[in-house]
């Protein structure tokens, strides 16, 4: 009979398929994980402890820097705290223009899920087709604002940039291309057997054990919980729009895979709506060039694409800073179930559910 001993094997920070500067010790009996105990850090810039010296103004920048493949939607949870204590009024046009960028990032950061994740596993060509129409989009970021990944768009009372009539229809062309290209993904990657062989069956939890974990997004949604924010507690002027929730049942990689897919679509409908919709007008509310908030709390959530990100605000007195800042971070929350999925699996499995999971440092470590 073949006898092996326990070992300890470092995996990360260094190794590409970690995602980032993140390290995982495992201990394993052959092939097979006993343990794992992830270690994070790497990447903490302190933003949280950062923003208690900063204006509400300047605390926008180091947002784009947590989650930096959907910087969109991390300006939009810190304005958003913000508006809600001021009782702000945003202007219809800037909250469509919010809607038109968030849904936009939302696109964009699946397809770089998609690309690396069918990387990971093996498959160099859904990369290239993936980063090819994720390039298209970061253009139009690019035109609209400036730059392509650390955005600094969205204001409180709005945002920084209108967009013109040119770009708008652009915004329209990419959402009938995009449409096509995803049927492309599909009848590409789908029924792949050797994709099936390595993601059904595998990585497998209920909806219970979800929630326990505080698990949010499609990893939460592939247990058949039909929980998004967007929907359930509406925010900004999402409750104008018609589109459904993808829920899975299996819970496995390929059920999270299809799930994805799923959300692109759904982001379409919503662009293709906000798009028809959009009116004309002012994009930013009258706000003071120095915000100052009255002393209080609050705690507002959206809905990322990877889950629920949350700010939590308290202020002193009528400072023009905040006296705490904390950021409910989903992919920071949705790794904690890493070790639970990890223990008892092969070493070949464990790059496939790290990536299933979908996180990015930046959020993680903060």
């Amino acid at each position: 009979m073949l006898r092996t001993e326990e070992m300890l094997l470092n995996v990360g920070p260094q190794h590409p398929s970690t995602h980032g500067v993140f390290r995982l010790v495992l201990k394993i009996d052959g092939e097979i994980i006993r343990e794992a105990t992830p270690v994070i850090g790497y990447l903490h810039r302190g933003t949280e402890k950062l923003a208690e010296e900063l204006n509400y103004t300047q605390i926008i920048p180091y947002t784009d820097r947590m989650d930096y493949v959907s910087g969109m939607t991390n300006n939009y949870a810190l304005v958003q705290a913000v508006e809600t204590m001021m009782e702000t009024n945003v202007p219809e046009r800037a909250e469509y223009l919010r809607v038109i960028a968030m849904e936009l990032n939302r696109i964009a950061s699946h397809l770089v899920w998609f690309g690396t994740y069918l990387l990971d596993i093996g498959a160099m060509s859904p990369f290239l087709f993936a980063f090819r129409e994720r390039e298209k989009i970061l253009d139009l970021f690019n035109e609209l604002c400036g730059a392509r990944i650390t955005f600094n768009y969205m204001r409180v009372g709005g945002v920084k940039w209108d967009a013109s009539p040119i770009w708008l229809k652009k915004v329209e062309q990419l959402v009938v291309d995009m449409e096509h290209h995803v049927d492309e993904y599909e009848a590409l990657i789908t029924g792949n057997e050797i994709f099936q062989g390595r993601t059904q069956g595998i990585g497998v939890y209920d909806a219970k054990t979800a929630i326990q974990y505080g698990l949010t997004g499609s990893n939460l949604r592939v247990t058949g919980v039909k929980w998004d924010l967007r929907k359930d507690e509406p925010y900004s002027i999402y409750d104008r729009f018609q589109f459904d929730i993808p829920v899975g049942e299996t819970s496995d990689l390929f059920a999270k895979y299809v799930c994805r897919m799923g959300e692109m679509r759904q982001s379409l409908r919503i662009l293709a709506q906000a798009l028809q919709q959009i009116p004309s007008g002012p994009i930013m509310a009258k706000v003071p060039r120095l915000i100052r908030l009255p002393e209080g709390e609050v705690y507002t959530r959206l809905e990322s694409p990877r889950g629920e990100l949350g700010c939590y605000l308290v202020t002193k007195g009528k400072g023009d800073k905040p006296w705490r800042c904390k950021f409910r971070r989903p992919s920071f929350n949705n790794l904690q179930i890493l070790p639970h999925l990890l223990e008892g699996e092969n070493m070949a499995n464990l790059v496939a559910i790290l990536g299933g999971i979908d996180i990015v440092l930046g959020e993680v470590d903060c």
